[in-house]
């Protein structure tokens, strides 16, 4: 585990980093929509933020949301596109564990040291 993160860590760092701006872009957005409507909920950026880090995870508690059209739309976008973001760690993680396991692989088997072919290829 340890391996394929610090091998796969550049693109981790690129994806939180853009999850990130991802966030305050959703925080900014939604605060746009529903701060004249709803002052008390999303009285700042900030503020959304615990609305955009819920959405943008997908775990959608229901405490906040927005109650204007632009909002609502605005908040179906952001929902959709971070079921994605959500998933790009995962997929970098994976490729990183297939990765290190074919690594693996080529590891254990034996090759000829002169023409570098696999010894049991080589028998059949």
């Amino acid at each position: 585990m340890s391996r394929v993160i610090r091998d796969k860590k550049e693109e981790l760092v690129i994806t939180t980093a853009i999850m990130g701006f991802v966030l305050i872009l959703s925080a900014a957005t939604i605060y746009q929509f529903e701060n004249a409507v709803q002052p008390e909920v999303f009285s700042s950026i900030p503020a959304a933020m615990w609305w955009a880090v819920i959405t943008l995870t997908t775990v959608g508690y229901g405490d906040i949301y927005p109650i204007t059209l632009g909002g609502k739309i605005a908040a179906a976008v952001i929902a959709v596109t971070s079921v994605g973001f959500i998933a790009l760690p995962t997929g970098i993680l994976g490729a990183g564990f297939v990765e290190e396991i074919s690594k693996q692989k080529d590891n254990t088997s034996l090759k000829c040291p002169f023409c570098g072919k696999s010894i049991s290829e080589e028998r059949t």
